[in-house]
């Protein structure tokens, strides 16, 4: 992280997680606007006014990792890959600075709407989704997308500041310092110089962030972390709806980063 973007966070009005608590939005439509630093650079000193800052331990940026899990086929992948608008993804996070952990699972559904559930697990449950048995049965009743076993895939280490706007009715988290690895083919690819910003709202209510977005020139762009990070590490997988992905990650970061299985 920069030191100018630590200077503006720390001028910011913080929230504490207790006071974040009716902002959870687990029923919500998201929105992603990826970028770069110096875009968000431009678009931070015009924070202050409309947002607070999360804050915990005294700390603005979180450290995150995320573990997702998949089929051998790489099925939950392939379904955003195809456009299914109903879609599930299931996947451990840990936040790294507090040692907290959750199984977590994603429900796209084909109103555009994502419903989130989650349990927190102990940390000695990382990695695995049934050696535990509470976990064990929240995965075997939630999951839906197969009966298949699922095994750890893809793993993810980012950045994240957390905005909530002083209505207190969206949330805005921006990630930065992106890096994955892959438990399968075991590449490693570094997106440290991209980052994404996601609006989250429940409904479709004005967002004074989303015109600062518009202002910018930052445009909303579907752009997943988890397939990201398969489309760089996995030469194995379907590519081609991505590619313009890839594209524009490319453009925004001024780096050449390769799709996998075309490096061959």
């Amino acid at each position: 992280m920069t030191d100018a973007l630590s200077d503006i966070l720390q001028r910011m009005d913080a929230i504490s997680l207790e006071e974040m608590s009716g902002v959870k939005l687990m029923n919500r439509v998201d929105s992603k606007f990826p970028t770069n630093m110096e875009t968000l650079l431009r678009m931070a000193p015009r924070w202050n006014d409309c947002f607070f800052v999360q804050e915990t331990d005294n700390k603005r940026v979180a450290n995150y990792r995320t573990l997702y899990f998949d089929t051998p086929d790489a099925l939950t992948y392939t379904m955003h890959h195809n456009r299914r608008l109903r879609r599930q993804k299931v996947r451990q996070r840990l936040y790294v600075d507090s040692g907290i952990a959750f199984c977590e699972i994603k429900n796209k559904k084909n109103t555009g709407r994502t419903k989130k559930k989650r349990i927190p697990i102990p940390l000695e449950a990382w990695g695995n989704l049934y050696n535990q048995a509470e976990m064990a049965d929240f995965v075997r009743e939630k999951v839906w997308v197969t009966d298949q076993p699922l095994s750890p895939r893809l793993e993810n280490s980012f950045r994240r500041v957390t905005l909530v706007n002083k209505d207190k009715t969206e949330r805005i988290t921006i990630d930065f310092g992106i890096t994955f690895h892959n438990h399968l083919s075991g590449c490693n690819a570094d997106v440290s110089d991209l980052v994404i910003i996601e609006v989250k709202q429940d409904g479709s209510q004005p967002s004074k962030f989303k015109d600062l977005l518009r202002d910018a020139r930052v445009k909303q762009t579907g752009l997943s972390k988890y397939c990201l990070g398969m489309l760089l590490t996995d030469e194995h997988l379907k590519y081609n709806r991505f590619k313009d992905k890839i594209r524009y990650v490319n453009k925004l970061t001024n780096k050449e980063y390769t799709i996998k299985s075309l490096e061959q």
